[in-house]
């Protein structure tokens, strides 16, 4: 390996420490870098304890995602019973929009597919 990438990866070896050490809860007191953007373990002032480990808090934003509902795609239809979106398109009998030399041309009516209701 060149000598760039062993500086690289003591750098990755060091970072792996710390968080290794942060995650079990201990304080990181190594003698490497410290960059100025981030406060010390020392001035934390909250307990490792009562922080939550981010494996809980990823769950919890996916559980959070799957309670939001997701609006419908804009133009489709939506049955007003139980949500669905698929529809069977029948003619409506009822309804002559248009006849020219006898034939009829009728008005549509979606009958949802989950559970039978017109819409």
């Amino acid at each position: 390996m060149s000598e760039f990438e062993q500086k690289v990866l003591k750098l990755l070896e060091g970072i792996n420490g710390k968080l290794d050490t942060l995650l079990t809860g201990g304080t990181a007191t190594s003698s490497s870098h410290s960059f100025g953007g981030s406060p010390e373990p020392s001035q934390v002032t909250s307990s490792p304890s009562s922080r939550p480990k981010p494996s809980e808090i990823v769950e919890k934003q996916k559980e959070a995602e799957k309670l939001i509902e997701k609006p419908p795609v804009e133009g489709r239809r939506v049955c007003a019973d139980c949500g669905g979106t698929t529809f069977n398109a029948v003619e409506d009998k009822s309804q002559v929009l248009h006849q020219m030399g006898g034939v009829k041309i009728y008005a549509k009516k979606y009958i949802c597919r989950g559970c039978g209701a017109e819409s």
